[in-house]
């Protein structure tokens, strides 16, 4: 009787710890070389993700792995590195589950050199992991921009100090890179394209943006906050110094997905997140608006969440050509405007539940930057009740101070040591590799059974 796909994963994964239980000092020296493709490749690589220790190095030589099952790794301070995100090829084409292709529930890890590819579910995604470090990867989906594509490409979740770093990711259905519920976080010197949203920080605080290429994405860049999630309340985001242009690949979310209502065209995205600075950054050729400031604008019950953007400035960032053909919900706004919009357009939203706050956006760009009011007032928005004016809010009274330089609580160019660092909390990393099945709940919590293809199985 075929089993269903959560349970093959795990009775896969047991009998890999299993046999990691059983492994001699012999087959250890055997698997200290550089992990080479091959039929039983696969297999071989999440055994020694189970049986690494703390301090270990796994090494990938070039070349292609092609892999079925996800794969996890729940062991601190382990380093997975590959020959580079062009010569390691991890492709999940036959993938029969519809899970993420690497799960990381662990503190301290380094992903390094490789690329993931096809995934069923998200490419790379790290849960409650903290001082991890995503570095010259790829995560892609080879045929192109599909809402079958899985959600994220790049998803650390839930976590303290994460370092993105010259990573790309292509054909996500929700984001490519994206960080959620998290605090600490830099993403630099990486480059997001054709996914939904290129970039997104959602409900999370401390986060530096810098210095990334996003371009032929839905949007390209995204603030969120969003309600009825444990973390509410980000704030103190920095985005800066990033290419922001051309980001002009139809909307493929799913429907229902909250990034489905994201206007193709849209350049940079803040929606009801607190102390966000944007500065820097060179905008260019979307054609919907370089920078959307916007409340979360649907009915909530969540009585904690706070729909309102506050404390979002705007200043000395480079504005190209853009605007000319807005989609989505501001596109029959534009046409009553004569079809175009100017560089920023905030929403107009100050008011929730009766309140109405000062100091959402301070526009302090150039006057010769194009702005827009949309004069909406109040959250949930009802579009009929626009009132479109170009004046800009008044300033702050008191100017919103520009959050601190991101410093993780690690050296990223240092190596994880086997033993915790003196700040690191007390993990208590098992010896014994039948513990790290406790990534598997975590996988099959996630899990579910893949749809058949139209094909057939």
């Amino acid at each position: 009787m075929t089993r269903p796909a959560p349970l093959r994963l795990a009775v896969t994964l047991l009998c890999v710890a299993l046999a990691g239980a059983a492994c001699s000092s012999k087959s250890d020296r055997d698997r200290s070389g550089p992990l080479s493709p091959g039929p039983l490749a696969a297999t071989e690589l999440q055994l020694r993700l189970i049986e690494a220790k703390p301090g270990t190095t796994i090494t990938l030589a070039a070349g292609k792995f092609e892999i079925v099952d996800g794969l996890s790794l729940a062991v601190d301070r382990v380093t997975l590195r590959g020959a580079g995100p062009d010569a390691t090829i991890l492709s999940f084409a036959g993938q029969t589950t519809a899970g993420e292709g690497l799960l990381v529930t662990a503190d301290d890890v380094r992903l390094e050199g490789f690329a993931i590819e096809d995934t069923r579910g998200d490419g790379i995604k790290s849960k409650g992991a903290d001082r991890i470090i995503y570095r010259d990867l790829r995560v892609e989906w080879t045929g192109g921009p599909s809402e079958k594509n899985g959600a994220y490409g790049i998803y650390p979740v839930e976590s303290q100090d994460v370092l993105i770093d010259s990573v790309t990711v292509r054909g996500a259905s929700d984001a490519g890179i994206y960080v959620g519920q998290s605090r600490n976080i830099i993403v630099r010197k990486s480059r997001a394209e054709f996914n939904v949203a290129g970039i997104e920080i959602e409900n999370s605080s401390q986060a530096d943006v810098f210095d990334n290429i996003v371009t032929r994405n839905s949007g390209g860049i995204l603030v969120f906050n969003l309600p009825d999630l444990p973390i509410k309340d980000g704030r103190d985001i920095r985005v800066f110094d990033n290419q922001v242009f051309a980001n002009d690949t139809p909307n493929f979310a799913p429907p229902g997905n909250i990034v489905a209502s994201v206007p193709t065209g849209t350049g940079i995205m803040v929606m009801a997140a607190r102390g966000v600075h944007i500065f820097r950054n060179q905008l260019r050729l979307n054609r919907t608006a370089h920078v959307l400031v916007a409340a979360y604008f649907l009915p909530t019950k969540d009585a904690a969440y706070d729909p309102l953007p506050h404390r979002v400035v705007l200043r000395d960032n480079v504005y190209g050509p853009g605007g000319d053909d807005p989609q989505g919900m501001l596109r029959p706004l534009a046409r009553a405007m004569g079809g175009r919009l100017p560089s920023v357009v905030w929403d107009g939203v100050d008011t929730y539940g009766g309140v109405t706050v000062e100091g959402s956006l301070d526009m302090l760009e150039d006057g010769s930057v194009g702005f827009i009011d949309l004069g909406l007032v109040s959250t949930p928005v009802d579009f009929a009740t626009a009132r479109p004016r170009m004046t800009r809010p008044a300033p702050s009274p008191r100017m919103p101070v520009e959050p601190p330089p991101v410093r993780l609580a690690f050296d990223p160019a240092m190596p994880p040591s086997a033993e915790p660092s003196p700040d690191a909390p007390a993990t208590g990393v098992p010896a014994d590799p039948l513990q790290a099945i406790k990534g598997i709940q975590e996988r099959l919590q996630t899990l579910q059974p893949a749809a058949p293809s139209k094909d057939g199985p």
